[in-house]
């Protein structure tokens, strides 16, 4: 359930590109969504039982972008217009039209500080064939968890984070301020749903999708490693979410995080938390960072290193295989020792 609004879950996400054969074969081919064709403007990509979850539409101009956040039913989608109302946000009932082109009963839309397209919405559509997925892996993580999460670029955080926060009912789950400013928002038990970072500029930065094996995602590694400046992010392990991870560079250049193993945590207890370790226990050289942000955020995983820095890997029933002997790393911090 939400921390402390009526927001579920990232429902779905758009873009606008003119690259459609682009995102077709980067889609299909190295993430493994399942491309569903719906005009020669767009195209959408599947993740699951859902319709759709991913959609790329010619008609809007490139670099535009649209989130879709669920909501319970259509009280809860009226409760939020009118929440949205009185925080002074010019709210618009979008027609019918428009929500069967988003595969959904009913929706809102509105824009956040940092102009961003938000749509709020109810009643997605189930499919009636079983998920596709474009290259041969074992499936995407969403459910109750939703599509993954997003991460802006933003200008200011302070401008926009009250937004998300007292409005939207977000929950911070954690920051970091080195090598970069960076705060972390969650509604459901997935760590982070949204972030935001501060570059002083407003923009898409990444989408995350998790996969349900470590497998799907070294092999999609290995994909992108064979494609010319397509690894924007090594392959490495976040200190927060625990995710292990690596970033491809999109058609449309924002990135997407292909990863697995992110944990859970409870909404209504989580307590927020400067995370002063850095980003990445290991891994994750970012080529997008300008040179001297690149060292700092090298030094602090060196430190990492140096300190010992561990977390439990985070696994799901199926998903893992107990092998013999003991780890007194382990029996410490899990209090059997």
């Amino acid at each position: 359930m939400p921390a402390q609004g009526p927001l579920q879950g990232l429902g779905y996400v758009g873009f606008g590109s003119a690259d459609l054969d682009g995102w077709r074969q980067f889609g299909t081919g190295l993430v493994g969504l399942q491309a569903v064709e719906r005009s020669t403007s767009l195209l959408a990509f599947r993740m699951d039982d859902r319709k759709q979850r991913i959609v790329i539409d010619r008609a809007m101009p490139d670099g535009t972008r649209f989130f879709g956040w669920e909501v319970a039913d259509a009280v809860a989608l009226d409760r939020l217009g009118a929440r949205l109302e009185a925080a002074q946000v010019a709210v618009i009932a979008e027609p019918q039209t428009l929500a069967d082109n988003r595969r959904v009963r009913s929706l809102i839309s509105f824009h956040d500080p940092a102009g961003n397209r938000l749509e709020a919405f109810y009643g997605a559509e189930i499919a009636d064939t079983p998920f596709s997925p474009g290259r041969s892996m074992s499936g995407f993580r969403t459910g109750p968890l939703g599509v993954g999460h997003a991460v802006l670029t933003v200008e200011n955080i302070d401008a926009v984070m009250p937004f998300y926060v007292d409005v939207l009912g977000f929950g911070l789950s954690d920051y970091i301020e080195k090598p970069f400013r960076a705060y972390f928002f969650h509604i459901n038990a997935r760590h982070h749903s949204l972030a935001l970072i501060e570059t002083g500029k407003n923009g898409m930065h990444h989408l995350m999708v998790e996969m349900f094996s470590l497998d799907d995602v070294g092999q999609c590694y290995d994909i992108a490693l064979g494609e010319p400046e397509r690894v924007n992010v090594t392959l490495g392990r976040h200190t927060n979410d625990f995710m292990t991870s690596f970033y491809a560079k999109t058609p449309s250049s924002f990135m997407v995080e292909c990863g697995w193993g992110g944990r859970d945590i409870e909404p209504k207890t989580w307590q927020p938390f400067e995370m002063k370790a850095g980003p990445s226990l290991w891994g994750h050289e970012r080529v997008w960072l300008p040179p001297a942000d690149r060292e700092v955020a090298r030094d602090m995983r060196m430190h990492a290193a140096a300190s010992g820095l561990r977390a439990p890997v985070q696994v799901i029933d199926g998903n893992y295989k107990l092998v013999s002997g003991t780890c007194p790393w382990w029996d410490g911090v899990s209090g059997k020792g």
